[in-house]
């Protein structure tokens, strides 16, 4: 009786507001979330692999009242404890009847309700999985064809008209392929127990159909089935990606930045994945397995594949990672050095306790890594073979969460990871994590939690902390004290540095959400500590359930011992999604106003279906952007997207063969859309 009336009350609060569908709710409100990760890394390829996922999940959500915990664990929002709690509300009142009904789960917030609202939806039950038959796999699996093309409109450096005289002599001065960026996708999937698919592209000056080169430039293929009986958890043939533990050993994922710490600790990917984007570095191609026996999960993986590097005779020097083959050099050192790896993980898993024991070997074939001797690179693997093991740990209550990794590399070295969480109310959570990796650790695939950009020279000490003191109000607070005990890239000895980050959101009803967050870091840089404090202010507002505005703004001070450099940014967008029409639409303007490089400025703006863009401007000007996107029939849309920076100080953009001639760069970016 209760529970009616709980669901009458919530039922007339939403005709109060006349809705048609779900869109009080943000449906942009995850994008936001994967902007606040990407403003902490470098990582773009993760995070567009994180953004991929996540739009797949979008496109694709789960049925709320048959969604597992395996599967909310897929998306990185959410915490244990609400995932428990959403569990166990379920479990004692039964089948949901609307999403709306979230609001009664305990620990469930508005914010939590709008990130996860784009991923569920309340729909038909099937109480058993429909069978493989090849019937079945024609009728009720679903296809999809993408055709993406991007082109800047201005002419870039490395397009121009050379004398043959001249290229003969100078070969890298010119691109060797056509001004354009195209990607093919095909993806079929039959429910979630088979998946295949087919990626080819190339990008901005790679060669696509002249004397140089016939054809795409990176071609990639999967098959991936899951849980297609009681043993075999999944099979991956093809391309796939591989994550265990902490990723001190391996991990294809993208790592928690200290924002996404303070409310989601450890790492809960385990396992295999499809490779299904256009990163040409981070993935495996060969095969892998995972069966489970009892309580116990065994995963088994090959992969044999050919790296870009640089090569002198079977000396390889460094390895290109940036899967860009536009000029005579990049294409020498395309796919030159056989790389062969294989291993697996054992994983022992309870609702309370996890301990998992994971081994990996990678070899060179005939070659060496042997990079060029610098001080600050004493330490980095070479040789022609190395080998990694790790065993991870997770043990766990409703109110204590203790968890790590603690892994060994071929030459003795040891990396450990090791965290605290606790969660003594739903509005409160502390998490405590300490990381110590030695200076001679080597693993190859290794990524996890860090300052630096390698698990290695780098120990240090992080505190977070997330409060709901009141009701519309959350706190969220992270100090990050960390030490490189031998030298850096760019150092002549041992550094430090701090890092702090203060955030209140407000969030008075339905319509309106803001933040205000301050950041302070600290490090040191050519023998010389840096000082940089960044100040965002951000006010999303939904006006109908067809328009949205969101402004914010940015402010940077950056402080070295030669002088300061400031920067600002004031940036709206709007969102139009009308209910009954099949288009949308997205505006975005920008001013910014920086004194140099050091005082860039990041921001997100929306981008076409599967594609993450969050540029960073510096010196004076103006950014506009529209993206467009058109449902021409029920299974064929269209999605386009216009970009426009101008700039005020400067008549020359960018640098090297990317350097455009002029104070305006402007680019288009499409993708036509085929379900079938």
């Amino acid at each position: 009786m209760k529970r009616m009336f709980i669901n009458l009350l919530v039922f007339l609060f939403i005709s109060s507001y006349q809705l048609k569908s779900q869109t009080l709710y943000s449906v942009d409100k995850w994008m936001e979330y994967i902007e606040e990760m990407a403003s902490e890394t470098e990582d773009e390829a993760r995070i567009e692999t994180l953004y991929t996922d996540l739009s797949y999940l979008a496109e694709h959500p789960f049925e709320l009242n048959t969604v597992t915990e395996e599967q909310l664990c897929r998306l990185p929002f959410l915490s244990d404890l609400q995932i428990q709690k959403l569990l166990e509300y379920r479990s004692r009142y039964g089948k949901m009847v609307t999403l709306y009904e979230l609001k009664n789960v305990e620990s469930f917030d508005y914010e939590t309700i709008s990130l996860l609202i784009p991923f569920v939806h309340i729909g038909e039950i099937m109480v058993d999985k429909r069978p493989v038959t090849v019937k079945n796999l024609l009728k009720y699996s679903s296809n999809d064809l993408q055709i993406r093309y991007d082109r800047c409109f201005q002419q870039k450096k490395g397009y121009g008209s050379y004398p043959d005289s001249v290229l003969q002599q100078y070969p890298n001065r010119k691109y060797l392929g056509e001004p354009f960026y195209h990607s093919l996708r095909y993806s079929y999937a039959f429910d979630e127990r088979i998946q295949f698919g087919a990626v080819a592209e190339k990008d901005a000056g790679e060669p696509f159909w002249n004397e140089y080169h016939k054809g795409y430039d990176y071609y990639s293929v999967h098959l991936f089935l899951k849980e297609m009986n009681k043993w075999l958890k999944s099979l991956a043939i093809g391309d796939y990606k591989v994550s265990f533990g902490q990723g001190l050993v391996i991990s294809n994922d993208f790592s928690p930045n200290r924002n996404a710490l303070v409310s989601q600790a450890e790492r809960r990917t385990n396992g295999f994945r499809r490779h299904f984007s256009t990163n040409e570095n981070d993935f495996f191609r060969g095969a892998a397995a995972t069966v489970n026996w009892n309580k116990f999960d065994i995963s088994l993986f090959y992969s044999y594949r050919k790296l870009d590097a640089g090569v002198d005779s079977n000396i390889v020097r460094s390895f290109k990672t940036d899967g860009l083959h536009r000029l005579v050099r990049d294409r020498e050192k395309m796919h030159t050095v056989p790389m062969q790896t294989y291993g697996g993980n054992i994983r022992y898993a309870t609702p309370d306790l996890c301990i998992g024991l994971t081994a990996l070997s990678y070899s060179f074939g005939d070659y060496s890594v042997q990079p060029e001797a610098k001080p600050y690179n004493l330490f980095y693997f070479r040789g022609n073979r190395n080998l990694n093991v790790s065993v991870d740990y997770l043990l766990k209550n409703r109110l204590i969460k203790f968890y790590g990794e603690t892994a060994l590399s071929r030459n003795g070295a040891i990396a450990s990871l090791n965290a605290l969480q606790l969660t003594p109310a739903s509005y409160f959570s502390f998490l405590l994590l300490y990381r110590y990796y030695d200076k001679r650790y080597q693993a190859f695939f290794g990524n996890a939690f860090s300052q630096g950009s390698t698990i290695q020279n780098e120990q240090g000490l992080y505190m977070g902390m997330q409060w709901t003191p009141f009701r519309h109000w959350k706190l969220s607070a992270y100090a990050d004290v960390f030490r490189f005990s031998w030298l850096k890239y760019g150092m002549d000895a041992p550094s430090t540095g701090k890092e702090y980050m203060l955030q209140a959101d407000y969030t008075p009803n339905r319509s309106l959400s803001t933040y205000i967050r301050y950041k302070y870091k600290e490090k040191e840089q050519d023998m010389f500590p840096y000082h940089q404090q960044r100040l965002r202010l951000q006010a999303l507002y939904t006006v109908s359930s067809s328009v949205s505005l969101r402004t914010s703004v940015d402010g940077v001070l950056y402080t070295e011992v030669e002088g300061k450099s400031r920067g600002w940014m004031v940036a709206q967008s709007i969102g139009w999604k009308p209910v009954d029409t099949p288009v949308q639409a997205d505006f975005y303007v920008a001013g910014f106003h920086t004194d140099d490089y050091q005082s860039r400025i990041s921001s997100y703006e929306k981008n076409i279906l599967y594609a993450f863009n969050m540029p960073s401007f510096y010196g004076r000007g103006i950014r506009l952007a529209v993206s467009f996107r058109w449902n021409i029939m029920k299974r064929l849309s269209l999605s386009t997207k216009f970009g426009y920076t101008y700039y005020a100080d400067r008549d020359v953009l960018g640098t090297d063969l990317e350097e455009i001639d002029g104070h305006v760069k402007s680019d288009l970016y499409t993708l036509l859309r085929w379900k079938f």
